[in-house]
């Protein structure tokens, strides 16, 4: 007897499904793209025009990321469109540190069998991201992988490009001490430390994700998928009006980490946890988990989801321009002459 010949459908790929999914989203970011965006016979790639920049001398910035574990807690909830934010702001967000403009942006989307209602939320949620990022949706990738994920399970990576001048890119060289620290609002937990997260409320504990947490005011589902805040307005509104001497956005490796990557030699940072209120969240994590102080700083943005590094001389106007911005910034540290490192201090500095 004859076999049966097999279709690419019978392994789990649905390639007309997949297309019809591309097509919504080509009608979708049609509606906002600007006149950089070219138009390519093909289609196997996106075109960005530069035009007629206004740098001298243009230096493209670009960054990758993902959304980590967090969409865990998206599949479990069923909520789809946040993380799609979190994909955007994690890599742009990288870009503002060097001071870049975000240009144009790209997502990578792989599953086992592809959901058309859940890739659709998933890219709601980026171009709402990039619209918040004032960049572009340029392009990506669906990819369908029966057998690798899970039923209805996901994966999400993103790129972002922007551009900055080569004169600009001297932001962190210029850091010394007595330069003040200022620290940018999270929205929460942003998209990092949610393996221990998940540990501790999960497995550790037996929280569920539609408990109410008085402390909280919501349930925890609700806080664990709050998206991450995207820099991009208060970052270029202060680089174009002040020399910015550092910046640094707190993702995985927490306040720690982060400040210390940008830090140059002989200069130490010194953050005064008195000088905010963290959110509620990472007081139960820390309560529940019963997780050290310092891990607490090494993980997690502990309510501060960017980092500036500026000249004390410039602290009233910039703090003045971010209040008219609505940004709740707050000085947080200094950096003092020492070895390269950053230092917790409960208390605040003694001004007398």
């Amino acid at each position: 007897m004859e076999e049966e010949s097999l279709t690419y459908r019978q392994t789990g790929v649905d390639i007309e499904k997949g297309e019809k999914f591309s097509q919504w989203i080509k009608n979708k970011i049609t509606s906002f793209t600007g006149a950089q965006v070219l138009c390519a016979k093909g289609g196997f790639a996106g075109l960005y025009s530069l035009g007629r920049s206004r740098y001298k001398h243009p230096v493209l910035v670009a960054t990758t990321d993902g959304v980590g574990t967090k969409l865990k807690i998206a599949q479990k909830l069923h909520q789809h469109h946040t993380v799609g934010i979190d994909l955007v702001a994690m890599c742009v967000n990288d870009l503002l540190t060097q001071g870049a403009r975000p240009l144009f942006f790209l997502d990578y989307l792989a599953t086992g069998k592809l959901s058309l209602s859940v890739g659709k939320e998933i890219v709601r949620g980026i171009i709402e991201g990039c619209k918040k990022a004032e960049c572009t949706l340029l392009g990506g990738e669906t990819a369908e992988m029966p057998s690798f994920y899970g039923e209805g399970e996901y994966d999400l990576a993103g790129f972002a490009v922007g551009i900055v001048e080569k004169e600009n890119l001297d932001i962190g060289s210029l850091i010394k001490p007595g330069h003040k620290i200022i620290g940018l609002p999270s929205s929460g937990l942003h998209s990092n430390g949610f393996s221990l997260v998940r540990k501790i409320f999960f497995e550790k504990k037996s929280y569920r994700l539609t408990d109410r947490i008085k402390t909280l005011g919501r349930t925890l589902g609700e806080e664990l998928i709050e998206p991450t805040r995207i820099y991009t307005h208060p970052i270029l509104y202060l680089a174009s009006r002040f020399k910015i001497k550092g910046i640094a956005h707190i993702t995985g490796g927490g306040l720690i980490r982060n400040i210390g990557r940008i830090l140059p030699s002989g200069c130490k940072a010194q953050i005064y946890q008195g000088s905010w209120k963290p959110h509620s969240i990472f007081r139960l994590i820390q309560k529940e988990g019963r997780v050290g102080e310092e891990e607490m700083f090494r993980v997690f943005n502990m309510g501060m989801g960017m980092v500036l590094i500026i000249s004390p001389v410039e602290e009233k106007p910039i703090l003045k321009a971010l209040s008219d911005q609505g940004e709740k910034a707050k000085i947080i540290g200094e950096i003092a002459e020492g070895k390269r490192d950053v230092q917790i201090k409960k208390a605040l500095p003694d001004r007398r």
